[in-house]
């Protein structure tokens, strides 16, 4: 969630011909990641849960190229950039941790 406010709020100065653009695309991202974690947990299986963790940790790469390229062109930078740098490998390895302790429980099996 922390992720989706720094990006709202890293694009809100982005050039105006870009807000159908890399604005919409990088918010729809920020967004999508805590949105799956959350509907993969809700389908209440393990098996989805871990296939939706993967989703939601594709999106956090789909951002990385996004911010990436928004720095390429100057749009954001300073201590915004260095925000959603720093943060973005700290939440993969989260995602990363979570996958591999969802797959872990769903492999156990009773008694």
């Amino acid at each position: 969630m922390e992720l989706a406010e720094r990006v709202y709020s890293a694009t809100k100065d982005f050039p105006v011909e870009e807000r159908f653009g890399l604005v919409a695309q990088m918010r729809r991202s920020a967004v999508s990641v805590p949105s799956d974690i959350a509907e993969g947990f809700g389908r209440g299986q393990q098996a989805e849960f871990c296939r939706f963790l993967g989703i939601a940790r594709g999106s956090l790469f789909e951002l990385q190229s996004q911010a990436e390229l928004t720095r390429r062109f100057g749009w954001i930078k300073g201590a915004g950039l260095s925000q959603l740098r720093n943060r973005m490998p700290e939440l993969d390895a989260i995602l990363t941790a979570l996958v591999r302790v969802a797959k872990r429980s769903r492999n156990k099996r009773p008694g």
